[in-house]
This record gives C-alpha cells, sequence and structure tokens, in this order.
C-alpha cells in the first residue's frame, strides 16, 4: 500500500501551478491558459528509496487582489510549492506573504520555492536581490520550466523526499483528498 502525501501548490495568479501539475501528471504542456477556481487535484504515484508514495496535488486557486488563499484547503498537507513566475517579480513578493500564511497552519512542513518559466531565463527578475531582501536564501529552491519540462520531475521528487525524511508529527496514514 502506498504512502500517501498532500501537496498544495502555492502562489499568485497565472505563475504556471496548473501547468506544473499537467506537466508532472500527464506529461504535457497547453499553452490554453485556463485559470483554477477553488482547488484541483490530482494524484501521481512516485517511488523514493523503493517506497511508493502516491502524491496527491491540490493545486490552489492562485491569489490576488481579489482571492485570497482559503487556508482551510491547507489542512492535512504534508508539504507544499511557493510558485513564482521568474519574470514577474511581484510574484515573488506573493509567495512570500503566502509563505507567511501557510507557516500559521501547517507550522514547519517541507516546502521548496519553484521558480517557473526557466525557459525564458533572459527575461528573470534578480531572484538572488529578492531571496536576500526578505532573507529566503536558506529556501530550498528549484528552476523549473512547464513548458520544456525541465525541473519539473525534480521538483516533486525533491518534495516528495522531503516530506518522506520530516517525520515529526507525521504518519504514513492516508491523506484525504
Amino acid at each position: 500500500m502506498p504512502i500517501k502525501k498532500k501537496i498544495c501548490l502555492l502562489g499568485a495568479e497565472a505563475v504556471g501551478k496548473t501547468s506544473l501539475v499537467r506537466r508532472f501528471v500527464q506529461g504535457i504542456f497547453t499553452d490554453r491558459y485556463l485559470t483554477t477556481m477553488g482547488v484541483k487535484i490530482d494524484k501521481k504515484t512516485v517511488f523514493i528509496a523503493e517506497k511508493e508514495v502516491q502524491l496527491i496535488v491540490w493545486d490552489l486557486a492562485g491569489e490576488d487582489e481579489l482571492t485570497q488563499l482559503r487556508t482551510d484547503y491547507l489542512r492535512g498537507a504534508s508539504g507544499y510549492f511557493l510558485i513564482v513566475d521568474g519574470t514577474r517579480a511581484s510574484t515573488f513578493q506573493r509567495a512570500v506573504e503566502l509563505w507567511k500564511k501557510a507557516t500559521e497552519v501547517l507550522a514547519a512542513v517541507p516546502f521548496i520555492l519553484v521558480v517557473n518559466k526557466s525557459d525564458l531565463f533572459a527575461e528573470w527578475f534578480p531572484l538572488e536581490e529578492s531571496l536576500g531582501k526578505y532573507n529566503c536564501n536558506l529556501w530550498p529552491l528549484c528552476r523549473t520550466s512547464a513548458l520544456d519540462g525541465s525541473g519539473v520531475e525534480e521538483a516533486f521528487l525533491m518534495i516528495a523526499r522531503l516530506m518522506l525524511s520530516d517525520r515529526a508529527g507525521s504518519t504514513d496514514a492516508d491523506v484525504s483528498s
């Protein structure tokens, strides 16, 4: 029986959360923009150190001026991604705000800062400067591109490993979806 782990994807609107999930779960990318309403849940099984792990991925609606994070969706999460669009510095600032909200609900569960759109690296804002400005230099970081798939599988495997190694206060019990 697989170990089940819930992962939440947090980020501003249009950072690529749904595209990253689609790339990871289905192996595809579409440039058709679909706004997530509420939450969309997908599942994929991976193997970490010979353990079968079912990742239950909660793609949460992007937060913007009109939409606020529904913190009740975070309950039961074993880990989360803070997703940033590398071409828009404002999405990093939003990620820092979401990290504060998530920390209030989830305490110290593992998370990764995922900077998406690495295929547009030449257009990125100065990431290292932003990390320093908000004292986020020690945050685990992955660079991804939902478009070409680079870094996507690695990011999900990294969070799975972190969740499995973070045994304090967690169990292998089923996570309800």
